[in-house]
């Protein structure tokens, strides 16, 4: 772009590695020397452009850049206080329901039954404890990073918040709350008799191991049968599609109990957020889009609507780890464009993009600090 007069006192120092594909770049930019331009403010950074400011800053780590406002965004950047998990878990009670989900999980293996009693004292904590407890602590749990080995277990008491959560926002009396609570609870019980070969295969099924996980929903109705039908069905229905493509019976939207219909919009978030022996976890914001794109075919649309509009105001102002590595803070959402909301990222506001996205909310786990 040739040479420029511009003043190097107005030029402040700052490195390649703080720029990322899809950047709006705020400054103009200049070499290592601080003598030619390379790209100006303005800019929406492509992998290209970064390739360009590292071929003609002849392969020097510097840049320029204007503006003092920038120079001390870079020097300064905020700290961040990530969720404190170990404590979470803790106050909340999160782990002992957890453990002894684990426990009542392994005794269906051998007895091929459900000890009723102690079911209802786990669900009936959690219950409780959704009282007490601010959704966005709630939500912090589940949304955080955990052992793949832990899955079930988290999952079965995640899905059980979750319900009650969707629950409470609904305005549901304390009765329905507990009940669809309980449902979470229990709703993959049946999975406890799935051969583990199966169950945690770190790959693509086969046709006749997807059958068999497929029979899950069976055997936890039929484990249940000392509970009441409601929360049967909505054990056994939880994977029934709107469209009838779901499974084991094939019900359309009207046949769908609504509880399993929350279930199900519970079930995907928290196995989507979760990362298995297969897969990576999924950020809160990708999982409501995709939610959001099943409403027609698969989940009622009217729970999905009150899930994607009531749940991001939850995690407004939480830390979130971000594609790059950086740590930004919740701003705003676009119920609209849900995937992508508004992040504070080192004192800038920067709507996220395809290209900068939020991977997982921000916790002392991600941190280092110690686990639980």
């Amino acid at each position: 772009m040739g040479g420029t007069d511009f003043s190097k006192s107005n030029l402040f120092q700052a490195s390649i590695s703080d720029l990322y594909d899809g950047m709006v770049v705020q400054e103009d930019i200049y070499d290592a020397d601080a003598s030619t331009l390379i790209i100006q403010r303005g800019v929406k950074l492509t992998p290209s452009d970064r390739a360009r400011v590292l071929s003609l800053n002849s392969d020097r780590d510097t840049i320029h850049v204007t503006g003092a406002t920038y120079s001390n965004l870079m020097e300064h950047k905020p700290k961040f206080e990530p969720v404190q998990l170990t404590k979470l878990v803790e106050e909340t009670g999160y782990t002992a329901a957890k453990d002894e989900t684990f426990s009542l999980l392994d005794e269906i293996v051998t007895t091929r039954a459900v000890r009723q009693e102690a079911l209802l004292e786990v669900s009936n904590e959690l219950s409780n404890r959704l009282e007490v407890t601010s959704p966005s602590v709630i939500l912090s749990l589940i949304n955080a990073l955990a052992p793949v080995d832990e899955y079930l277990q988290r999952h079965c008491v995640n899905v059980g918040l979750l319900n009650g959560l969707i629950a409470q926002w609904m305005g549901l009396n304390k009765n329905e709350v507990d009940k669809l609570v309980l449902i979470g609870l229990l709703h993959d019980c049946g999975k406890a008799l799935i051969p583990v070969q199966v169950l945690n295969a770190p790959r693509k099924l086969t046709v006749v191991e997807f059958e068999v996980i497929k029979m899950h929903p069976v055997f936890s109705y039929n484990l249940l049968k000392d509970f009441p039908e409601p929360v049967r069905q909505g054990a056994r229905c939880h994977h029934e599609k709107i469209n009838g493509y779901g499974y084991p019976d094939r019900y359309t939207l009207n046949d769908i109990p609504w509880e399993a219909r929350i279930t199900a919009i519970s079930d995907i978030y928290d196995a989507m957020v979760s990362q298995r022996a297969y897969k990576n976890a999924g950020s809160p914001f990708s999982t409501m889009g995709m939610l959001k794109s099943l409403m027609d075919s698969d989940v009622d649309a009217g729970y999905v609507d009150i899930f994607v509009r009531l749940m991001p105001k939850e995690l407004m102002g939480k830390p979130i780890l971000m594609s790059d590595g950086s740590i930004g803070v919740l701003r705003s959402f676009d119920p609209d464009d849900i995937e992508h909301p508004t992040i504070e990222v080192n004192g800038r506001i920067i709507k996220s993009s395809e290209f900068f996205y939020c991977t997982s909310m921000y916790t002392d786990a991600d941190s280092g600090e110690q686990k639980e």
